[in-house]
């Protein structure tokens, strides 16, 4: 049973992905209703934390009920790395983690994220410091290397346990590949079968359905699974994998009276949390996973994607919840 230090993770653990403007406390908790193990905050810019920037600072906001989760941190300056460590580990999680992984230019091109894969010493060096600055276990989320060329995960990854990262996740693509084509998860089964690595190793990419959760799990032999984007708009995807891994049957599809009020219950703690701006205009990337495969829908949800007002937002989703019958599942 594959532990992070002393944290118990359960047989094959189904983690949360951190992913920004989604794995987000109202995202978070819908999620742990519905069977993740361990959460993943979305990633926290060093340098806001020292600046003390309030949305960096926000992201900070943990709850008991998430437990065990991980506040995941990123920047390309190792003593501010530090200093941010110090910081988040005033806020009591349970693991810090270190993003390795994110692609995005503005991230990367700067040498934080995956960009770091461009400079294996430094990252090397960097998460070193990190492990000495807390107590509490810390664990890296990364990509296989930063092109076709330089993809060193299993060294790197023998490299980061051995200055003490007690868990590795690894996305089957390179920071060049972005999100598109397949991910390879040959690599990250050649880093779980390293007879040197002794901490779990968790598989990302591509993850969207029971039958390829268990196929994977089985095929390349890794500790568990981190979901991410199958996750958006569809929480109930983690119960589904562990039904169909423990029976080999799917567990009946929340119906459109579910979605609808999940729907619902997300947009109104989104407001809550981030206040009514922000709130309704970052609950929109789900709407589209909340109500996909419904039949004649694109009118509602385009008024949903579109839609600033928020009761209207309100009266769309009643409406929706209270003639789900009317609705239809697309063949």
């Amino acid at each position: 049973m594959p532990k992070i230090r002393d944290i118990e993770l359960g047989d094959f653990p189904l983690l949360l992905a951190p992913m920004e403007d989604v794995s987000d406390p109202p995202f978070r908790a819908l999620c742990k209703r519905h069977g993740a193990d361990v959460m993943y905050t979305e990633f926290i810019s060093s340098e806001g934390l020292i600046r003390d920037a309030a949305k960096s600072v926000q992201k900070l906001d943990i709850y008991e009920y998430e437990r065990p989760i991980g506040i995941q941190i990123f920047g390309y300056d190792i003593d501010s790395m530090r200093q941010a460590t110090e910081i988040t580990e005033k806020t009591h999680p349970d693991i810090i983690d270190i993003n390795y992984g994110c692609p995005v230019k503005k991230v990367a091109c700067k040498g934080a994220g995956a960009g770091i894969l461009q400079d294996i010493p430094k990252m090397v060096k960097m998460t070193a410091e990190i492990v000495k600055a807390t107590d509490l276990p810390v664990t890296v989320k990364t990509r296989l290397g930063w092109d076709e060329s330089t993809k060193y995960i299993v060294e790197v990854a023998e490299r980061l346990q051995d200055v003490g990262i007690e868990a590795i996740s690894i996305h089957g693509r390179t920071r060049k590949q972005m999100y598109k084509g397949e991910a390879d998860w040959s690599l990250i089964a050649d880093v779980k079968n390293n007879p040197r690595m002794k901490i779990p190793v968790f598989g990302n990419g591509d993850i969207d359905s029971p039958e390829k959760a268990v196929e994977y799990k089985n095929k390349y032999g890794v500790d568990g699974l981190m979901i991410g984007r199958a996750s958006i708009g569809y929480p109930w995807i983690f119960n589904e994998i562990k039904h169909f891994a423990r029976t080999g049957e799917h567990t009946e599809k929340p119906t459109v009276k579910d979605r609808a009020a999940a729907a619902m219950e997300h947009l109104e703690m989104s407001v809550k949390w981030k206040g009514e701006v922000l709130g309704v205009a970052e609950m929109k990337r789900h709407y589209t996973n909340y109500f996909k495969g419904i039949a004649h829908f694109k009118q509602l949800r385009m008024k949903l994607v579109t839609s600033f007002d928020l009761e209207e937002i309100r009266a769309i989703l009643r409406h929706i919840r209270d003639h789900a019958e009317t609705f239809a599942y697309s063949e």
